[in-house]
């Protein structure tokens, strides 16, 4: 059917072809107010569509941003790891891509975040823990490693961590090991890993960090001594209330193991730089890929190593100093290792452990039933440190442990004097962990934050939110139960 516009102009043709004879017509100059009139309508229902349809266009692009940016979004978890995968074969690729994309989305505000607070309808945080004095919002934290050179921190802490730790972080550039370095093994929700401590050096990731203290400092009217004075009432390296930044801090590569005084050097190096924006130093020992590093779990070397790091730390130009705490691995598990390690805790006036690493080991780690494709089993024996679901079980197994042996030497040592924090030390537990019901396991086993790693490379951006939303069900559950 024609259009009212296009019946008009034909019923006006058909009226003017007899005047076209005669050239000088006697004209009703009502005539052509008719289509005038029309055109005008037409013209008010055209502008009445224009405005429905970007009306409708703007509010599809601002659900599609709330959407799209909210963690709680199922394109988050099982959409974006997939495509990723795809786009980027090779996993460390697929690693540096990330990271950009995050930062480059949060520098335009467009990066996910978490829009549910922790606390509830009445106020209360369920999930709240107090660590080293500060009331967390949550306990549940991302490991070292996602962030290498600290480049993506308040992405990172958007995502709705309350611990968030970068690095490893070495005193002097270094590459680290060949390429390639990273490699998935899908069918197990796992990765193997040989990075070797790739990172920037400590100067240029102080730097970074003392831009980003500076420039939280300007937006809300303080001075960088004002806000490592504490005068702004937030810590001063998550720039958060109820968070925590960790900075992770290790030796370079070519520095000899076996050289203690060489060895200390590099961590107080580290700690001199990076110090003054850190919450908390972790003293990695544990990594798999730097050769000779887990020999200085040994009591001796380790407990002079985390002396002169806790020494340093307490020299900071900070009114809060940062906490200290040491990195083991989940590999040196007999009681004499372990006993070692909380020796030197509690020699050295360390603050707290983190339980878990990588693991070199290659026995359990393929579920019953699962079948691996004949990459993945190349993969999966590739030289380098595993991570993935299957770690659950011994770092749940750790945690108890050292729990234990840390609050049972505190017994012990009690009428010794100053040179032991009668404190207790703190726990937090990376590896495996990737739903709430694990992270409430490592909590009740004695940790005070659960880390996730792995379980964020293929849970995606989500994964905190979810992991949180699942520990309150669960406590929920718990609390009708009494």
């Amino acid at each position: 059917m024609a259009s009212p516009f296009l019946r008009t102009r034909h019923t006006l043709s058909s009226a003017l072809r007899p005047f076209a004879r005669n050239p000088t017509p006697r004209i009703n100059h009502a005539v052509p107010r008719r289509p005038a009139s029309t055109a005008s309508s037409s013209s008010g229902g055209s502008s009445a569509k224009t405005v429905a349809i970007s009306t409708a266009l703007g509010t599809a692009a601002v659900l599609g941003y709330y959407y799209a940016t909210d963690t709680r979004a199922s394109l988050h978890k099982y959409l974006v790891p997939r495509v990723i995968r795809v786009l980027f074969p090779d996993a460390e690729d697929a690693h540096h891509a990330g990271t950009a994309a995050l930062k480059a989305l949060y520098s335009v505000g467009l990066h996910p975040r978490e829009r549910v607070q922790d606390g509830d309808a009445t106020g209360a945080k369920p999930l709240a823990v107090n660590v080293f004095g500060v009331e967390l919002s949550n306990p549940i934290g991302i490991s070292a490693g996602l962030d290498k050179d600290a480049e993506i921190p308040d992405p990172l802490f958007a995502l709705g961590a309350g611990v968030v730790e970068v690095g490893g972080i070495t005193p002097l550039p270094q590459e680290g090991n060949p390429k390639p370095r990273v490699f998935r093994v899908v069918s197990t929700d796992g990765l193997i890993n040989r990075y070797g401590l790739n990172s920037k050096g400590a100067d240029a990731v102080a730097a970074h960090l003392r831009e980003r203290l500076r420039t939280f400092a300007r937006s809300i009217g303080f001075t960088e001594k004002e806000m490592l004075d504490g005068e702004a009432g937030v810590p001063v390296g998550s720039l958060k209330d109820g968070r925590l930044l960790c900075v992770q801090i290790a030796k370079n590569k070519k520095t000899d193991e076996k050289d203690v005084e060489a060895v200390k050097k590099d961590y107080v190096t580290c700690v001199n730089r990076l110090a003054p924006y850190a919450d908390v130093l972790v003293v990695n020992v544990s990594s798999p890929n730097t050769p000779g590093l887990r020999d200085l779990q040994a009591t001796g070397p380790l407990t002079a190593l985390l002396s002169a790091v806790v020494e340093e730390a307490q020299k900071t130009k900070r009114k809060v100093k940062p906490r200290v705490m040491v990195k083991v691995s989940p590999d040196e598990d007999d009681d004499s290792q372990m006993e070692g390690v909380v020796q030197a805790v509690w020699m050295s006036g360390v603050d707290g452990v983190i339980v878990g690493n990588t693991t070199k080991k290659r026995t359990g780690l393929v579920p019953k039933g699962v079948r691996l494709t004949s990459q993945e089993q190349k993969n999966i024996m590739e030289d380098g440190g595993y991570s993935g679901p299957a770690l659950f079980n011994q770092t749940l197994n750790l945690v108890g442990r050292y729990r234990k042996m840390l609050d049972s030497y505190s017994l012990k040592t009690e009428g010794l004097g100053d040179a032991f924090n009668k404190n207790q030390k703190v726990i937090f537990a990376t590896g495996g962990i990737t739903n709430g019901d694990e992270a409430l396991k490592v909590l009740n086993a004695g940790a005070s934050v659960a880390m996730v790693y792995t379980g964020m490379v293929y849970g995606g951006s989500g994964t905190i939110t979810r992991i949180k939303n699942e520990m309150r069900e669960k406590l929920a559950i718990e609390d009708k139960k009494q």
